[in-house]
């Protein structure tokens, strides 16, 4: 008789205490996974909540809705293994922990072991991490024993041996850890390891968790099944899907990564007899040292037929320009959850010509295209249907009319240049375009000025102020489209701009999302001459962004014959960026960031070289009061300025004063 057993992975797209929501997609998972004759489906951790629910984890009321929803599921896992995360407090402390069910049945709690405290994630603060080889019993309220079915279950370090089927979990960090403990599961004979995950998106990541489960799986003889979520979860972090069964090192199958879906079920067929005989054939030594409490179950996990796998990647996944994808779907799919998760009617954008407006218009542009293609117009449309005007409409064009409005603001430092670029990217997308001159208001405040100070106001004496005000009168108008259409205003400020404060605040930072501030402009400005004629996995290029991407970068903020640039203001944007990655991200001093621009620069005198750096670190230095109010942005990568979950800084410092002077 054969060993097979039909398994699944499942990405769900979760919002923190969405307990409708959340149980829905969870049941129409599982409904999925039965229909495929999967009798063992991986959840993502802390599904019934939601990840990020923040220190909403502290509250009772949150503890007590996911054990409610757990055990509503109960009824639907009849025939069926499944994996479900959920927060909860044992012994006063608190816990990120998955239950496993089998036939209908709660056989206990796992507790998660290394929790993820780096970058983003925030898990320490309300979690304890769970101590190898422990184990007791967790006991709930009496009135949750009808609910679940008994008050008293096994919690901890556990390994379940369902009829002769073990089964184990790394959670999320588990696996990403030296002493990950498949280790210590493998030296107790595990058949499977379940790792139900929130790996938000970071470019190039998937790599690392390719290698986590192929070598696992192979190291340990193992089938293993890694499952994530997917979407814009709670506001900054982007979740890429991308579920990957292997077994024994090989990939048996893996999901298509920022998908528009509610949720995506992922199978294959694990040959346990394989996996054992990988085991039995390791003559290395066991090194695990945790020993497992066993809970056993009688169910009898149903067995299957074999299957031809091959694992099927989309072609962009290995295309030389990897990160361009990556950054045009994460931002897409990002925006898409965005808007209909806050149930804006659409986006307003202030659109300058230039590459930040521009990028962010490319990107609903794409976020269209997308949404259309995995969902179908229709089922596009079904997920905004708080929208209701977009129910009369049926095309992309259509659908980009109503959702984007444009707003070019000129003052009478702007130029035909900047309105012929704006106006046709605008066209190009199918965006509702406005041109709303806002030089009368720019004229009213400085009238108003001069009259209160008896004084004249001039570009020798007062160019920032006067620089200001243009950007500052522009935010009214598109406050104003915003509140008429029911709309999400944004911000369009690149993290080039929030390290050195090159933006006005209530100015260019006005908004309620700030979706590109996660990304430096050089990268940005590569990226639209790629959208320009290449376009995502070769399609959905726009020939109309030559028109932006043949201007020197300018905010058009001063008088037309003084030829202002971004550059000519601050520094080349690939220098800015380089200092930005030594200082911030590899925390290298002024004199540190010296020497390595020195090597790379030879070319820049040294005199050169210091201006830039000491621009660089003043400017940061005393802008840190910008970055603290810019509207929430996109994590992207590890290079992240956002002091909310990145990068902290305090706002009033000595400003390397020290530092600086020994250059």
């Amino acid at each position: 008789m054969t060993n097979l057993i039909k398994v699944g992975g499942a990405e769900l797209n979760q919002t923190p205490l969405d307990w409708t929501n959340n149980f829905q997609n969870i049941l129409e998972a599982i409904n999925t996974a039965k229909e495929n004759n999967v009798s063992i489906l991986c959840l993502p951790e802390l599904c019934l909540t939601g990840y990020g629910c923040e220190d909403a984890f502290y509250a009772p009321n949150t503890e007590q809705q996911a054990l409610k929803l757990l055990g509503q599921l109960l009824p639907h896992t009849k025939d069926l293994v499944v994996s479900v995360g959920l927060p909860l407090r044992h012994q006063n402390k608190l816990y990120n922990t998955v239950a496993l069910i089998a036939d209908q049945e709660i056989l206990g709690f796992v507790a998660k072991k290394h929790l993820a405290g780096n970058g983003i994630h925030y898990e320490p603060r309300w979690f304890t991490p769970w101590k190898d080889g422990e184990s007791g019993t967790i006991t709930f309220d009496d009135h949750f024993t009808s609910v679940l079915g008994t008050n008293s279950f096994p919690f901890g370090d556990l390994l379940f041996d369902v009829k002769g089927v073990r089964i184990g979990f790394e959670i999320c960090e588990d696996a990403w850890v030296a002493n990950r403990p498949g280790r210590s599961l493998y030296a107790n004979g595990v058949d499977i390891i379940l790792n139900p995950s929130a790996s938000h998106f970071a470019f190039d990541k998937l790599d690392v968790r390719k290698r986590f489960v192929l070598e696992g799986s192979r190291a340990y003889g193992v089938g293993y099944i890694y499952a994530n979520l997917l979407g814009n979860e709670s506001g900054r972090a982007i979740y890429d899907g991308g579920v990957m069964i292997a077994l024994s090192g090989k990939l048996l199958s893996i999901s298509k990564r920022f998908a528009f879906y509610n949720y995506k079920v992922t199978t294959a067929t694990f040959d346990l007899d394989v996996a054992r005989l990988a085991q039995i054939q390791s003559h290395t030594s066991n090194t695990g040292t945790a020993s497992h409490t066993v809970v056993n179950s009688s169910f009898e996990i149903p067995r299957t037929v074999p299957e031809k796998h091959i694992p099927v990647e989309e072609s962009w996944e290995h295309s030389v320009n990897i990160k361009e994808e990556e950054f045009g779907r994460a931002v897409a799919l990002g925006l898409f959850d965005y808007m209909r998760k806050s149930f804006s009617k659409g986006f307003v954008v202030s659109l300058s010509g230039g590459a930040d407006s521009s990028a962010i218009v490319t990107l609903i542009h794409l976020m269209i295209k997308m949404g259309i293609e995995d969902l179908g117009i229709d089922g596009f449309k079904k997920k905004l249907s708080y929208f209701s005007t977009l129910k009369e409409f049926d095309t992309d064009e259509a659908l980009c009319e109503l959702i984007l409005t444009t707003a070019y603001q000129p003052t009478e430092n702007s130029g035909n240049v900047t309105l012929n670029a704006a106006e046709s990217l605008a066209k190009a997308v199918g965006a509702t375009f406005y041109n709303v001159n806002v030089n009368p208001m720019f004229k009213g405040y400085v009238n108003a000025i001069e009259n209160a100070l008896g004084r004249s106001l001039g570009w020798d004496t007062d160019d920032i102020t006067l620089q200001n005000i243009q950007a500052r009168v522009r935010a009214p108008s598109v406050w104003m489209l915003a509140n008429i259409n029911g709309a999400l205003l944004l911000s369009t400020s690149n993290r080039s701009e929030a390290a050195v404060g090159y933006a006005t605040m209530d100015g260019d930072t006005s908004g309620g999302l700030s979706p590109i501030a996660g990304i430096d402009k050089n990268y940005l400005r590569s990226w639209l001459r790629w959208m320009e004629t290449n376009g995502l996995d070769n399609k959905w290029n726009i020939p109309a962004l030559k028109f932006v991407n043949e201007q020197q970068p300018t905010a058009e903020l001063r008088p037309k014959d003084s030829k202002q640039t971004d550059e000519a203001d601050l520094m080349p944007y690939d220098i800015l960026e380089e200092i930005e990655k030594l200082a911030i991200r590899d925390k290298k001093s002024p004199k540190e960031c010296q020497l390595f621009l020195s090597a790379n620069h030879p070319e820049a005198s040294q005199e050169t070289i210091n201006a830039w750096i000491t621009k660089f670190f003043r400017l940061w230095s005393r802008n840190q009061w910008k970055r603290e109010r810019y509207a929430p942005s996109f994590h992207l990568d590890d290079k992240n300025l956002d002091p909310k979950t990145w990068c902290r800084f305090p706002i009033l410092s000595g400003g390397f004063n020290q530092e600086l002077g020994e250059l």
